[in-house]
Order: structure tokens, then C-alpha cells, then sequence
């Protein structure tokens, strides 16, 4: 084993709560609302998503340093990091009430298109988190993944990248491969619908949802008694009281 990798230490721990930045801006954006009384303060989140991070990201460049393999466990294990995964969640739709309050008091047009951009954002972003906590094995993580996802309505994602993805990654059966040449205008649409039906084929296929199915099915047939048997089994109880 080399020994720097026996001694690695993760030099960006501090940085990792900045995470949290992206629920906290609408909270900064209705201060500022308050503060200003513009309706344009409900820009500052699309701003600094879609603006001030890619130009930050840009300035500092690629970061490819990756913790050495004997690290990972250690990392995984770590509650520091599992708890900021974890915050995300009541910072996400604490944010989303915020940003409904906001919309009940009529931010205006210029306020109300920021606010719409803001929720959807922070929601959306939140299918990063949905995605690591879906890859956890404990089942309250995987629950929390279906939490963060449920704002956006995209529930199907938990079933279609483990199950799915997963298996067929890189493959033209995966919706959620792009392909060779393929434009993001093409793909977008391709993959959105196509993992939408991979999720439905893939739990409809389930042996929990044929169990479920033949369990419905088994007691709304057993509930419902047609009305011949009861008749032959009137006559057959009649027939045996008068022999």
C-alpha cells in the first residue's frame, strides 16, 4: 500500500456544507424581497446557479483528485458527511414554503417567473441528493431519496436508475445513455419519457407488484360471491333440512 494513500486526508471537508448554499438562497432572496420590496430579488437564486457558480467552477477548473480505494469505507461511514446529505432534505422543502408564501402575496410578473425558476432549481437539484441517498443500502436512506424527489414529481427515478441505469449504462436500451453524436435537445426529451416507461416496465414486472396484483385481485373475488352459488347453496341447505 502506498503510504500516502494510508495517510489521505480530505482537504476539501470544510468545504462540503456549501452544499447547503442552494436551499438557503431562497431564504436570502425573500430577505432581500423584504428588504427592497422588488419583486427581481426573487432572481437572485437562477442568478447564482445558473450563473455565478459556472463562472466560479470555470475559474478553479477541474478537481480530479479522488480518495484512494482503502479510504472509501472510513468516508462512507463518516456522519459528517451523511448528515449534510441529510440536511439538504428539511432545507429543501423548508425552501419550497418559503417560495409558496411568496407566490400567495403576489410577487408580481418579473417576481413570480424568478420565484417559478427558484423552486424549480432548488428541487431539481435536489435529484443529486435523491441519487446518493438511493444508493444507500439502509432503508431510511432510501426513503429520504423518495422524499427529496417527490417536489418534482419524479419518483420514477428511484426505481429506473438503480434498477435500470445501471444495468443497461451505455447501452441503446438506456434511456438514460446518451448516443453517439446525440444533441442535448434530442436527449433531454428521450430520456425524461423513456425512463418515465423503464420505471413502469420494471415495476409492473416486480414480483411485489404481481403479488400485489393476484393479492387485489384474489380478495375482490373472494368478497363478491355470485349470485348462483348462493342460490345452489340455499337449495342444497334447504334439501338437507327437510331430509
Amino acid at each position: 500500500m502506498d503510504v500516502a494513500e494510508s495517510v489521505w486526508r480530505d482537504t476539501k471537508r470544510p468545504l462540503w456544507p456549501l452544499a447547503l448554499v442552494v436551499p438557503a438562497l431562497p431564504f436570502a432572496a425573500w430577505a432581500l424581497a423584504a428588504t427592497t420590496g422588488s419583486g427581481w430579488a426573487w432572481w437572485l437564486t437562477p442568478v447564482v446557479i445558473l450563473g455565478v457558480i459556472p463562472v466560479i467552477d470555470l475559474l478553479v477548473g477541474d478537481d480530479r483528485a479522488n480518495p484512494p480505494e482503502d479510504a472509501v469505507p472510513a468516508l462512507q461511514a463518516s456522519p459528517y458527511y451523511r448528515w449534510i446529505t441529510y440536511l439538504f432534505l428539511p432545507a429543501q422543502f423548508a425552501a419550497l414554503a418559503v417560495c409558496c408564501a411568496a407566490w400567495v402575496r403576489g410577487p408580481g410578473v418579473a417576481g413570480g417567473a424568478g420565484l417559478v425558476l427558484t423552486a424549480g432549481l432548488v428541487n431539481g437539484i435536489a435529484i443529486n441528493t435523491a441519487h446518493e441517498l438511493g444508493h444507500k443500502r439502509e432503508s431510511a436512506e432510501r426513503w429520504l431519496s423518495k422524499i427529496a424527489l417527490a417536489p418534482t414529481g419524479y419518483g420514477h427515478f428511484f426505481v429506473e436508475h438503480n434498477r435500470g441505469h445501471h444495468v443497461r449504462v451505455a447501452t441503446p436500451e438506456d434511456p438514460a445513455s446518451s448516443r453517439l453524436g446525440e444533441s442535448y435537445y434530442r436527449f433531454w426529451p428521450r430520456t425524461v419519457l423513456g425512463s418515465l416507461r423503464s420505471a413502469w416496465r420494471l415495476e409492473t414486472a416486480s414480483p411485489s407488484w404481481r403479488r400485489s396484483t393476484t393479492s387485489s385481485t384474489t380478495a375482490c373475488s373472494g368478497n363478491a360471491t355470485p349470485p348462483g352459488a348462493t342460490r345452489r347453496s340455499t337449495r342444497g341447505t334447504a334439501g338437507t333440512a327437510t331430509g
